[in-house]
């Protein structure tokens, strides 16, 4: 049986970790709904002083035919090998709070192994907590606040921002066993869930990274600065409301989905969400929430742009 420590490998800057740190973690491979984990790592590596200080073996967890890794060629031969990489960073906050970051890809194998290994770090490091985020497309208008949904062991949080709560079974992923396997030994843990309006699902909408940066704010006390991404939702959500606006079947659908916090017990399209009731947007209002989403889709289209390795 494999020994969990063989997956990763300190880095010499991990002798520099303080005990007591929040863990955040954000993996791909799942869902991400609205890009929310692409614009958290990319806001966290962009705006932070960073350092690697545990990287996980790709040989282990990795299936390459899956997902393979990005090979450069120039004219003749292989100039450049990009590996993905899967790593706990020590990040330096927008207050210079230090904080670990779990990034990078679900792992395809080992899922016990590595969840096993997650608590191993968590214990050598003195880890305070485990707060984890990622997003789902759902049925909720853009004119509505973020939803969310919130798993773990820290009740008063649950209870007081947790908006929706189903009792189902849903497809797995590594951070819910790592969440389950924390649970069992009483460690703090937190798994934030943002509902995202599922035709927004395959944009990349700023409001649910902002909504991300402000629930890890407000549970970790960790500083974000979010006036990057509110000021792309505004550009965001001006050009979707003239979309909408020029779109009588975009109209509807908003409508529709509107109609469920506006007669919260009427019909199929009632709203899901336990929320406090609030105003329902005028026409005018509602033609200019949803300009945004042409915005970020014409500049997630323009070339030359790629996601950025972390090394």
């Amino acid at each position: 049986m494999l020994d969990p420590r063989d997956l990763y490998n300190f880095s010499e800057d991990a002798e520099s970790v303080p005990t007591g740190l929040h863990m955040v973690a954000a993996l791909s491979g799942f869902t991400d709904a609205g890009s929310t984990l692409d614009q958290v790592a990319e806001q966290i590596f962009k705006q932070f002083e960073h350092e690697i200080v545990v990287e996980f073996d790709n040989d282990e967890l990795l299936d390459y035919r899956s997902r393979r890794p990005l090979m450069f060629f120039e004219k003749d031969h292989i100039s450049e090998y990009a590996p993905p990489v899967l790593a706990v960073y020590q990040v330096w906050d927008e207050a210079k709070q230090p904080f670990l970051f779990l990034h990078g890809y679900e792992p395809d194998l080992r899922w016990e192994a590595f969840s096993d290994a997650i608590q191993l770090l968590i214990e050598e490091l003195g880890v305070q907590d485990f707060t984890w985020v990622h997003s789902i497309p759902f049925p909720i208008p853009h004119t509505r606040e973020i939803g969310i949904t919130v798993s773990g062991n820290r009740q008063d949080i649950i209870d007081s921002v947790s908006e929706w709560k189903p009792q189902t079974q849903v497809p797995g992923n590594v951070l819910h066993l790592i969440e389950f396997k924390l649970q069992q030994i009483e460690f703090p843990t937190l798994g934030y869930v943002l509902l995202v309006p599922h035709y927004l699902a395959d944009s990349e909408y700023p409001a649910a990274g902002v909504a991300a940066f402000e629930h890890l704010m407000s549970s970790t006390g960790l500083v974000f600065a979010t006036d990057e991404l509110r000021e792309a939702n505004r550009d965001f959500t001006a050009k979707l409301n003239n979309q909408v606006a020029e779109n009588e079947e975009l109209q509807r659908m908003v409508a529709n989905l509107e109609q469920g916090y506006a007669q919260t017990n009427v019909g199929p399209s009632k709203s899901p969400l336990h929320r406090r009731q609030k105003l329902v947007p005028d026409a005018d209002s509602l033609a200019a929430e949803l300009e945004d989403f042409l915005a970020a889709r014409q500049r997630n289209a323009e070339p030359g742009e790629g996601q950025d390795s972390h090394n």
